[in-house]
């Protein structure tokens, strides 16, 4: 009988578990070289980023993080690097409000440091100085991006006149 209780805790215990950690997909352009490198180099940077979620399988999930950065100097394109960093995540046992923000804030926290590390690698053989991403606030993210679906989740409910 206890050992019964104990499997049925253990069953509920949440569970998570990093199975793999990929590139998915890279690219990198210097659309205006080499006429870029005899320019002063005085960049504006942006910085895009995205998340994707998959099930592939009962408590697998795949989380994709997207990063677009660009970098424009003198108005000119100097480069962008595009990367998809990827992991397979068990996640088990979490109620669906925790699942979603492991899936959405956790699991991108984890991969944020291979992908920023990747991205650095493809500026840097492009010849362009190091690019040193700044932590991404994962967790404030996924508030924000919930509270703007909260707010326009009443607007759709909003009966038309």
């Amino acid at each position: 009988m206890a050992e019964n209780e104990q499997n049925t805790q253990e069953q509920q215990a949440p569970q998570f578990a990093i199975q793999r950690v990929y590139l998915k997909d890279a690219s990198f352009e210097a659309p205006n070289s080499p006429q870029v490198f005899t320019k002063q180099w005085q960049p504006e940077i942006n910085l895009d980023m995205n998340t994707a979620t998959s099930s592939l399988d009962e408590n697998v999930f795949e989380v994709v993080l997207t990063l677009t950065v660009t970098a424009k100097n003198d108005g000119d394109t100097a480069f962008l690097a595009e990367l998809q960093q990827a992991g397979i995540f068990t996640v088990s046992g979490l109620a669906e409000a925790e699942l979603h923000h492991t899936l959405g804030a956790f699991c991108p926290s984890i991969l944020f440091p291979y992908a920023r590390e990747a991205i650095d690698n493809l500026v840097n053989k492009g010849s362009f100085p190091a690019l040193m991403l700044s932590p991404v606030n994962f967790d404030a993210l996924y508030a924000q991006q919930m509270q703007k679906q909260a707010e326009q989740a009443p607007a759709a409910d909003a009966p038309q006149h």
